[in-house]
């Protein structure tokens, strides 16, 4: 193993940074000359870094070579800087403005092609994730994960190096990152289970509490993911589980972080009060620790809008006010990207606040203050248009909130596709009177599952 490239899943040679950037390239259907304007430099010098004429060393050249092919930075062998952060491509989506309403579908999700640039990516993410990404109109992959949640199947797993781990890891949470939920939910189930056989294969205590850190991270990603589809009954499960490794692992911010989802399923079980006060007391856990760096206080901050947004849920308007402008003053102590918390990530919340407290108007004004291109996260902008469509949709403005639906599904085709909220709200649209002012809503439906 090399400090840049991880070993070919064939071959066992380690695979060079210049192959890893041909693949991902051929893969995302670019010329040599387009990589090079996205990068800032030549045709010329793209070829000598793919051929390896000229050495791929440079840190800060890697991370550009990453951003521009929207792969994680650990496939190069780099550690993030913000390990909840994530490395993609920021993409010019537009407000939803009153006007004609576009009817152009989005490029389809191309599983090949997945599987194609995780191969690029060398190592052995590529291998574990090896034919996990979901054919079009396969079996639903999110009940088969949950299949797999409530009936562990009981089989051996082949066990990773914590190193080997860690780029899983940052794989799978990449393709969450990027909205991919028929993805993540596909290869799950093969990635929890080696990792339990990497933890299991440890000897040493250190090692354990890294390979539990990773399995309560893989465990709060389906607690998220379930939280999407609405299935609360696996959003329990799994957050359970997370918990679990989070304090077998020790480390006080993974413990932080599964609280928080633990927070949301108990609020979605209706058990606000015992939701906020279980986030609040984690938020004043990480207190004492907020000077460590800027995690700490990210993750401090995070529990702040989680706790508002709870409060709001219950009615409860000026705790919700008071907690969303003490996480505005958190990420304003944050530096400017040194992690994903910051004042766009509160606005955010802003929106969602305000909509569920029923101040439909005041939820679009808090969007409009925010540059959805300026959102990195794929999963966050998705989950943008999506809080401004069920504003609109609340606030009786069919055509608005069809384009916003629009812009979502632009963002992220599996934000319309697999959460019932948006089915909902499909399906009104496709009831209204005024259905037929919105062009390609009939497609649109279909789309999404939605009978039309």
């Amino acid at each position: 193993m090399n400090g840049y490239g991880a070993a070919h899943p064939r071959s066992g040679h380690p695979r060079r940074p210049g192959d890893v950037v041909r693949t991902a390239r051929s893969a995302a259907g670019w010329t040599q000359a387009a990589l090079g304007r996205r990068c800032g430099c030549s045709a010329s010098q793209i070829s000598r870094w793919e051929t390896g004429r000229s050495p791929l060393r440079d840190i800060g050249v890697l991370r550009v070579l990453a951003t521009a092919l929207g792969l994680p930075i650990e496939v190069f062998g780099l550690i993030p800087d913000n390990p909840h952060g994530v490395s993609g491509r920021t993409l010019p989506v537009r407000w939803p403005t009153v006007g004609p309403v576009p009817v152009t579908k989005p490029e389809e999700d191309d599983p090949m092609r997945r599987r194609t640039l995780l191969a690029g990516a060398g190592g052995l993410a590529a291998g574990v994730l090896a034919g996990g990404s979901p054919a079009h109109g396969a079996a639903d992959p999110i009940r088969s994960l949950g299949a797999v949640l409530l009936n562990p199947p009981i089989a051996n797993a082949e066990p990773l190096s914590l190193d080997e781990l860690r780029r899983t890891v940052a794989v799978v949470r990449s393709i969450f990152h990027q909205a991919k939920y028929g993805e993540v939910a596909a290869v799950m189930p093969k990635v929890l289970a080696r990792t339990m056989a990497t933890r299991a294969e440890l000897d040493s205590t250190s090692g354990v509490a890294v390979a539990n850190r990773h399995l309560a991270e893989l465990y709060t990603l389906t607690t998220e993911l379930m939280i999407k589809v609405s299935n609360d009954r696996l959003a329990w499960t799994a957050a359970d589980r997370a918990l679990q490794a989070a304090d077998a692992s020790g480390d006080l911010l993974t413990q932080a972080a599964t609280r928080r989802s633990w927070g949301i399923v108990l609020r979605r079980s209706g058990q606000a009060d015992t939701a906020r006060q279980l986030v609040l007391d984690t938020a004043e856990a990480l207190q004492p620790h907020l000077r460590r760096g800027p995690e700490h206080l990210a993750g401090y901050g995070t529990l702040l809008e989680t706790a508002a947004y709870t409060a709001a849920v219950d009615g409860d308007r000026d705790t919700a006010k008071a907690l969303i402008a003490e996480a505005a003053g958190a990420a304003a102590r944050v530096a400017p990207h040194a992690t994903a918390f910051n004042p766009t990530a509160v606005g955010l919340y802003q929106v969602s606040i305000a909509r569920v407290l029923g101040d439909s108007g005041t939820a679009i004004e808090h969007a409009r203050r925010i540059d959805p291109a300026s959102i990195p996260v794929v999963e966050r902008r998705a989950r943008y248009f999506s809080d401004v469509a069920r504003a609109f949709h609340q606030w009786g403005k069919p055509e608005q909130c069809y384009r916003a639906l629009l812009a979502a599904e632009h963002a992220a085709p599996d934000e319309v596709r697999y959460r019932p909220a948006i089915h909902r709200i499909t399906e009104s649209l496709v009831r209204h009177p005024n259905a037929a002012a919105l062009p390609g809503l009939t497609a649109f439906a279909r789309r999404t599952g939605v009978p039309a």
